[in-house]
Formats: structure tokens, C-alpha cells, sequence
């Protein structure tokens, strides 16, 4: 049975660039690894990764929700866990992303989908986002801080944010990337791989 990772965030903060950076690391440490994307009534997230060239097309499954994002994550995740069937019986991955369709911060993923899961937020759609702790901030297993480069160009105090953030997760991690480039992904990869006991060092 494959290990189930969740990427969750609202729109835009950069959950499909983190699923394309993710790919080429997880390929060489050998890790096999299968895709599935949600969005609402569209397949475009799972058709930009299927021609990035970064994985077999194959392998990546795109599922519209056709309600609220958190619907097909946290309520019903019933259509993703027949994708994630459909993947490991055909393809035997190692692992499998599956990446949320954009959501506000309430976001969460159902411990019957995933073994582990990420929640994406990016300083670019304001710094007081850590100071109103959604449940995707407060409960997921990493956080990731996206789009710092652009901290600078929209007057958002970085400073501020890391604090806020130490004080809503004292007890779990956090990592602040700049997914554009590529900047802070190999230390996602390590929480990755420390969360979910791939039995390897991170």
C-alpha cells in the first residue's frame, strides 16, 4: 500500500509547483510515486503536471470535487480513495501525492486518505494569515510559508510572520520556501520523509 501525502492551501499558494518540485526529488532517492489532483469542475492542475515531462502521465489521476474543495478531502474523500485504489493497483507507487483543490484555511485532510499532510500558505495573500490559525495552519503535519521572494514587493513584515507562526505550531514544523526557485524544497522532502518512516534518513 502506497503512503498517502496531502497538499492542502488556498488558491494560489503554490500546491501544484510544490507537487512538480517534489517529483524530481522523490524520483532520485528512488521513491515511485503516483499523482492525484482536485479541483472543482476543471482538470487543469492534473493536466499542467501530466506535461511538465516530470512524471509518467499516467501516474497522475485528476478528480473534480464538483463542491467545496474540502468536500472530496475531509467529508466524502470517497472519489480520491478510488483513485488512490485505481493508482496503487496498476502502477504500485510508493507513494502517492495527493494535492487538495484550493481551499480556505479550514482546510483539513481526513485521516482515511492520507497518512500525512502539508498545508500551504503564501505571504503574498497577507502576513496576518498565521495570526487567524485555520485549522490547515494549526493541524497539518508541515506548514509551508510560499512566496517569501515577495515579501519585500508587498510590504509583508517576514520577520512578524515567523514569529506568528513559532507561536500557532510551538510543537510542530514549519519551513519557508521560495517554490519558484526551488528554494526550501529538499527540507520538505526531509519532513516528508521523517513524517512518514520511509525508513531512510531524512
Amino acid at each position: 500500500m502506497a503512503v498517502r501525502i496531502g497538499i492542502g492551501g488556498p488558491v494560489g499558494c503554490g500546491k501544484t509547483r510544490l507537487v512538480e518540485r517534489l517529483l524530481p526529488i522523490f524520483q532520485g532517492e528512488g521513491v515511485s510515486v503516483a499523482v492525484i489532483t482536485n479541483d472543482l469542475v476543471t482538470l487543469e492542475d492534473s493536466e499542467r503536471v501530466r506535461r511538465s515531462g516530470l512524471i509518467d502521465p499516467e501516474r497522475v489521476l485528476g478528480v473534480e470535487s464538483g463542491a467545496c474543495p474540502h468536500t472530496a478531502i475531509r467529508e466524502d474523500p470517497s472519489v480520491n480513495i478510488e483513485a488512490v485504489e485505481y493508482l496503487e493497483a496498476r502502477f504500485a507507487p510508493d507513494l502517492i501525492m495527493i494535492e487538495s483543490g484550493g481551499d480556505n484555511l479550514a482546510a483539513t485532510f481526513s485521516s482515511e486518505l492520507v497518512d500525512w499532510w502539508a498545508f500551504v500558505i503564501d505571504v503574498a495573500a497577507g502576513d496576518d494569515i498565521p495570526r487567524k490559525r485555520g485549522l490547515g495552519v494549526l493541524r497539518a503535519d508541515l506548514l509551508i510559508v510560499n512566496k517569501i521572494d515577495l515579501a519585500c514587493h508587498v510590504d509583508a513584515d517576514l520577520d512578524r510572520i515567523r514569529a506568528d507562526v513559532a507561536r500557532a505550531r510551538p510543537d510542530r514544523p514549519s519551513l519557508f520556501t521560495n517554490l519558484r526557485d526551488n528554494d526550501g524544497v529538499r527540507g520538505v522532502f526531509d519532513e516528508i520523509a521523517r513524517g512518514t518512516l520511509f525508513g531512510r534518513a531524512a
